[in-house]
Order: C-alpha cells, then structure tokens, then sequence
C-alpha cells in the first residue's frame, strides 16, 4: 500500500519563505530507512531511540522534537520494547496502518535473522574449543552487564524510601521464597495504585525525557500539524482492532493446541511468552527474571549457562534485546528434537513463533492507543502503580544479578572451586562499563577474545 502524509503538511507561517516548507515522504522511501534501522540498531534502547532521534528529528525533519518525545512518552508507560513501539508510532502517524505494522516488523526481522544464525552455530558447534572459549568469555560480560543494569535502572527508579523499600520486599520476595515473577508484579501495582491515593509523591516519576527545548527547523510532522484522519480516534476502529488482536493471538495457538496437543513445547512456548509480552515494564533485563524462572527453572528448555549465552548474543546483535526469546526458543526445541532430525527447523521455528508472540500485543497498543495519545500533546507521566512496577524490578533484577554472579564464579556451585578467571574478566568488565563507560557492544567482543586467549593457552 503506497500512502502519503499529504493530510500532516506543516502550516507555513507568514513570516517564512515558501521554500522551508519540508517536503512529503514516500512509503517507500519510509521502508528503506526502517529496513537500514533494522540492521544499524545497536545500543539497546537508549542507542535506538538515539538514532531515531538524530536521523528523523534533526536531519529528516520527518517529525518535530515535542511530537518525538510525545510518541516516546506513550511508548515508555506501555509494556514492551519501547524503541519498536516508538518506530511502530512514527511509521503509523505518516503511512497509516501498514506503515506502522512494517516499521514494527523491520526493526525486528533482521535481529531475528540474525540470532537464528548465531543460535544455529551456537548449538552446533558450541563445543568446538574456539566457540567455548568466547562464551567463556561472553559470560562474564554479561553478569557484569546485570550489575550494570541494576544500577542504572535503580539510580533512575529509587528516588524515595518507600521505593527502596518496595525493591528490598521484592528482592526477598524472589530470592528468599521464591515467588513468581508475575506475583511479585501484581503486588507491586496494586501496592503503588492504594500508594499513589496515599501518598502521590511517592508514586510519581516523569518519563525523564523533558520536554523539546530545540528546534531544527519546520518538520513534516510538526508541533501544531494537525493529527491526521486516520490518526482520530474512532471506537469502531477501537473495536475491529480488538477483535484482530484477539484473532491474531488465539489463531496461531489454537492451530499448535490442534497439532500438537497442549503440553508440547511449542504450544507451551507460545502461552509462556504471550504473558512474557505483557510484562516487560521497564525493558528487557526487567523480565529476563521471569523468562529465566520459565525457561530454565520450569520448562526446562535450556540450561543457566544457555541463558547466560544468549543474552550476550542479544547485546551484540542489533533490534531490541528481547529478541533473547528467540535464542531461547531455538535451544529449546533444537535440544528437545522436536522435528527428530530436522533440528533446524524445529528451532527456527520456535524461534518464530515465540517472537511472534512476545512482539504482538506492541503492535496492538499503538495501533489501539496511538489515536487517544494523539488527542493530547502534553508530557506524559508514569501513573502510580508503574512506578511501584519499576522499584519492584529492580529488586527482582538484583537477584537476577547474583543468580549469574553464582554460575561465573561457581560454575560447579559453591562446593566447587572459585574460577579467579572469570572472575577477573568479570572485574575488567564491570570498570569498563563504570568506570570508563563503554558500550556493551564494545565490552563483550573483548571480553571474548580474552575469554578464547585464556582458553587457548590452557588457563
């Protein structure tokens, strides 16, 4: 479908000359910049929507600064990877549905790709001295990675001492009587909703985006545009949209239940991360917790240092890094020789099928709520019971943190030697990331080199 943003022409005021109006963008031209993203898109979360900023605020002018942060605002309360959404938004505001569907669908197509590759080799030949000796080295990248994660999100999320408070409950919660994940969320949310009638400023943080200070000139979106027919709010569109995300769900998972019966992997695969979808409140290291306690302590689709492995891959592969999930349903169902003999194919499509579902309902919600956003451009807020959603994460993620901690430097449990190897790649990681504040997709290639220098001279 070829359609235009003819209707969201910037107003040209009176004192500009008619050349600085910008001018319109073909769907075209719209999919070849998406695709580009979909490989370009390193950094996690922060590096994308940084990119999208730079290419499509300051240099395109595809939209203004104040409507870029009002999409992000909406994108960050919501359940989800937050940079897909923010470019399922923009893709929708200028080319419709279809736009926003393929905007979507390609920043996460080449990440899926490529991790279907890099699962493939790594169940394949992962024994190969070579391959063993990088993830060696991957492992502890990532728990100091973890480390990192929780300080980040905590110095953002913990402002006050019930916040502390609620992380430090939820931490026990977890490590010490082993609660669900989902339980732990749902207490929180109804902690912060009574909390936030209680004490409100104790419930409350901005989106920590500010609002648009800069300008760079006139955008084909811009900050009085008028929001485009398509993008109104209509309850029968509401409600068609509904019934399609109902469909799009229940269709795939009824044909799994109708071949293979509830309790094969796949069709277990396919419940699991359809709840996985709708818990991903404050990114992606925010509901590894709650995959990892699925997928390792209860399915059993893969081993801890599986887990450990395919989030290292994730850091280093571009699109959002939850696309974990694929390297978890490709192990999964490559190790359990789901297809007999066809063992790639069994995990590739697994693979599929789960980034299918954990991706879903992120199309639904800007699709559905996109034309409500679109009614206001005021900044918004995290309401109460997020907030108390994010302090409960960070509680979470620390145990998370520990957990790898554990199998790096006990890889044989604490009744079996400490690995002083690991344990200073681990240390070389962790002052990279603070100290000097490289990237993760700087930190894990060396760390795997070292990892592989270690192992080729029989350290």
């Amino acid at each position: 479908m070829r359609a235009s943003i003819s209707s969201a022409r910037v107003p040209i005021p009176a004192e500009n000359p008619p050349s600085s109006s910008p001018r319109t963008v073909s769907f075209r031209e719209a999919l070849r910049f998406w695709l580009k993203l979909g490989f370009i898109s390193f950094g996690g979360p922060a590096g994308q929507i940084a990119i999208m900023h730079t290419v499509l605020v300051e240099q395109k002018r595809w939209i203004s600064e104040k409507r870029f942060l009002h999409a992000l605002n909406y994108c960050m309360v919501l359940p989800g990877p937050e940079a897909q959404q923010l470019a399922t938004y923009i893709g929708w505001l200028m080319h419709r549905t279809w736009g926003g569907v393929l905007a979507g669908l390609l920043f996460i197509l080449p990440s899926l790709f490529i991790l279907v590759a890099l699962s493939w080799i790594y169940i394949a030949f992962g024994n190969v001295p070579v391959i063993a000796g990088l993830f060696y080295g991957i492992k502890a990248a990532v728990a100091a990675i973890v480390v990192q994660a929780v300080h980040r999100i905590g110095s953002r999320a913990l402002t006050n001492s019930i916040l502390w408070m609620m992380a430090a409950l939820s931490f026990f919660a977890i490590h010490r009587f082993h609660l669900p994940f989902p339980a732990i969320v749902a207490s929180a949310a109804l902690l912060g909703y009574f909390g936030g009638k209680i004490a409100p400023g104790h419930f409350t943080i901005g989106s920590g985006h500010g609002a648009a200070e800069k300008s760079w000139g006139p955008a084909i979106i811009d900050d009085y545009t008028p929001t485009p027919l398509h993008a109104i709010f209509s309850w029968s569109r509401f409600r068609w949209l509904v019934v399609l995300g109902i469909v799009c769900w229940w269709a795939p998972m009824i044909v799994l239940v109708a071949l293979f019966g509830w309790q094969h992997t796949l069709s277990q695969m396919g419940w699991f991360f359809s709840k996985a979808a709708l818990l991903t409140f404050g990114g992606a290291y925010a509901v590894l917790p709650y995959v990892y306690q699925g997928a390792v302590e209860h399915y059993h689709w893969l081993t801890p240092e599986q887990m450990m492995d395919g989030l290292g891959l994730g850091e280093t592969t571009p699109g959002p890094l939850i696309m974990v999930v694929a390297f978890v349903g490709f192990v999964g169902a490559y190790s359990q020789h789901l297809f007999g003999e066809h063992l790639f194919l069994a995990g590739a499509l697994a693979a599929t099928l789960v980034t299918w579902f954990t991706f879903l309902p992120s199309f639904f919600f800007i699709l559905m709520g996109g034309p409500l956003v679109e009614t206001t451009h005021d900044n918004l807020k995290f309401i109460a019971p997020l907030t108390a959603i994010t302090a409960a994460v960070v509680g979470v993620m620390l145990n998370l943190a520990l957990f790898f901690g554990e199998h790096v430097l006990w890889p044989n449990g604490f009744n079996g030697r400490f690995d002083f190897l690991s344990a200073l790649i681990t240390a070389g990681a962790v002052i990279a990331l603070f100290r000097y504040k490289r990237n993760v997709v700087e930190v894990i290639p060396v760390c795997a080199v070292v990892g592989l220098l270690f192992k080729l001279v029989g350290l």
